[in-house]
């Protein structure tokens, strides 16, 4: 793998690393921003999927929609298949608490389970990602 494609490698799973604790950090504390925090969360899935895509040599579009993303990288890896249903659940969350509407806050709850499926989808995808391109957070 040359040089160039490791480090854009990197810079997408760094994102996703850092989206993935910006998440986390919104709902400590006293005074949390859910909201905020389940946007995060497909945006650590986009962006760790980019990275796959990018190792395998895929050119994919600007967009927010996992599961749009899932079709293409189940074209390249089968066990995809069974994060479609989390891409499904991720990707709302992606506009609706971002801008105002009837929907301001998220439950706890729904929360905690954005961030939980989240972090799964990214470890898993991390794990079919050669070491040398993880980076050190």
């Amino acid at each position: 793998m040359n040089a160039a494609k490791r480090a854009e490698m990197r810079k997408w799973l760094l994102k996703s690393a850092r989206d993935l604790g910006s998440a986390r950090k919104l709902m400590e504390g006293e005074e949390t921003y859910l909201d905020t925090a389940v946007y995060h969360c497909p945006q650590a899935a986009e962006k760790a999927r980019k990275a796959f895509l990018t190792y395998q040599d895929t050119v994919f579009e600007k967009t927010h929609d996992l599961t749009a993303l899932v079709e293409q990288t189940i074209a390249l890896e089968p066990a995809f298949e069974d994060w479609r249903e989390v891409a499904e659940k991720l990707t709302p969350y992606a506009v609706p608490f971002r801008y105002p509407g009837d929907v301001l806050e998220p439950e706890r709850a729904e929360g905690e389970e954005a961030l939980a499926t989240a972090e799964a989808l990214v470890d898993f995808i991390a794990g079919l990602l050669p070491d040398e391109v993880k980076p050190i957070t």
